[in-house]
């Protein structure tokens, strides 16, 4: 009697199990399904993408196959940068195979790295650093298919939709105006691409063919990869052999009203920290505009710098003082390291 009341209730609660699944709204499906069929807001996409002259054949076939992935949710709702000290930030990237690694990254492609710094103003390893951080110099690329990152953030991300939208239309122009498969290229959970993981509107609007083979390739060839960052750097401001972070003391404790990690562009004169008692460890002048910095580590007590134009034009590669700490620290380590192979 007691295994038969057991069974019974087995079946009840895998009858309340399936009805619960019946009733749910159809949106569930929805979200793993982005056939232009049954999305009407993909439909309006591909309305809008093939007036542009795109084939609409080809646009229905990538969303078609295009599938909802919820990690890529989870993953962007809890960002490394967000959630982690600087100590922990700064050990993910900072160690002795990645110095080396991108010292002999730009060894290897010494003459196209020389032509990025003429062209371009930006040091090799400044360069060599956003592309360390970013693929470990294009040995970790994602593991994403793009089509699905951002379909999944396009239609399923209220919260940046718009932003997401708008990049998968770039990725799908590119992808089809340079004769690549959309289905089959991989990125980041955001939908970042190749060497340098550029977002398809920076892809648009950066990449450049350094190689001279007709095709801005950021997927295959390091040499646009490199030509693509020194690119876009320069285009956010990037200034030639100029300081990026400095490194400051306090005096006593920090007063309450410096903003530290607020990235914005420098607008404040370091005299006006150095009068709250905030000042750095090498001279600069009166009237240089920086960004305080207070990075944290895992027993509690700060490093405090100054980060000066060049930090924040790191940050509009990505906008967060630290993965800009991150790419000056790990450019400072390997032009020491370079200088003394030479």
């Amino acid at each position: 009697m007691k295994s038969r009341r057991f069974a019974g209730r087995s079946r009840h609660a895998l009858l309340m199990v399936l009805a619960a699944a019946a009733a749910m709204p159809a949106t569930g499906q929805a979200a793993q399904d982005f056939d232009p069929a049954s999305h009407p807001k993909v439909e309006q996409m591909i309305e809008h993408l093939s007036s542009q002259g795109l084939d609409r054949k080809a646009l229905i076939r990538a969303m078609d196959d295009a599938t909802h992935q919820q990690s890529i949710i989870d993953a962007i709702s809890r960002p490394a940068e967000g959630r982690l000290s600087w100590e922990k930030y700064r050990n993910i990237f900072i160690q002795p195979s990645r110095v080396s690694a991108g010292v002999q990254f730009i060894i290897d492609h010494r003459q196209a790295m020389q032509r990025a710094e003429d062209r371009y103003g930006v040091e090799p390893e400044v360069i060599a650093a956003i592309i360390g951080v970013e693929t470990f110099y294009g040995r970790h690329k994602g593991s994403y298919r793009v089509i699905d990152s951002l379909s999944t953030l396009a239609f399923d991300y209220p919260k940046r939709a718009d932003f997401f939208r708008g990049e998968l239309e770039a990725y799908l122009t590119l992808t089809l105006q340079q004769g690549l498969d959309p289905l089959s290229l991989k990125g980041s959970y955001a939908g970042a691409m190749g060497y340098p993981q550029f977002i398809p509107t920076s892809y648009q609007a950066y990449a450049v063919d350094f190689d001279n083979d007709g095709i801005r390739d950021l997927w295959h060839e390091p040499v646009d990869a490199i030509g693509s960052v020194a690119n876009y750097l320069a285009e956010h401001g990037w200034q030639h052999g100029k300081p990026i972070m400095i490194p400051a003391a306090v005096d006593g404790s920090p007063n309450q009203q410096i903003d530290f990690n607020a990235v914005s562009t420098p607008d404040q004169p370091v005299s006006r920290f150095e009068q709250m008692g905030l000042r750095p460890k090498k001279s600069l002048s009166a009237d240089t505009k920086v960004m305080p910095l207070a990075l944290d580590f895992e027993d509690g007590h700060k490093r405090y710098a100054f980060g000066l134009n060049n930090f924040y034009v790191i940050t509009r590669y990505n906008h967060s003082h630290l993965y800009a700490a991150a790419v000056t620290t790990l450019a400072e380590r390997i032009h020491a390291e370079l200088a003394r192979d030479n």
